[in-house]
């Protein structure tokens, strides 16, 4: 089992960037997917989920009507559309796979996590 991560990189205030994380070895549409970020010196933070077997989804407040959490069944992939990006926003993004039908801001809950991709914000 393998999540990959990719798509960060740096972007000015305001941009955009798409996160990916492709799975091999489990289905992902039977799993709820979250994105949590960890910045520098900071604690790891949920920010978005993903349930499995439908499209309900939740944000954390600081990333709310900016972010968009998805996910491709054909591709086995799940998707965070980034918008409006911030400096704060930069981190080490990660997705994480729960064999769980409700969204849970614990990471401890997850069992599959992707190697994280990295995520700046600066002009």
């Amino acid at each position: 089992v393998q999540l990959q991560a990719s798509g960060g990189g740096l972007v000015q205030p305001g941009g955009s960037l798409r996160l990916s994380c492709a799975a091999s070895g489990l289905t992902l549409r039977s799993y709820t997917i979250s994105w949590f970020r960890q910045a520098p010196e900071k604690e790891r933070e949920w920010i978005s989920c993903i349930r499995r077997t439908s499209t309900g989804t939740e944000y954390a407040d600081s990333v709310k009507d900016r972010f968009t959490i998805s996910r491709d069944g054909a591709k086995n992939t799940a998707y965070l559309q980034m918008n409006s990006l911030k400096p704060e926003d930069t981190a080490v993004y990660y997705c994480a796979a729960a064999a769980r039908g409700i969204c849970l801001r614990d990471g401890s809950n997850y069992a599959y996590w992707g190697q994280g991709t990295l995520v700046t914000v600066s002009s």
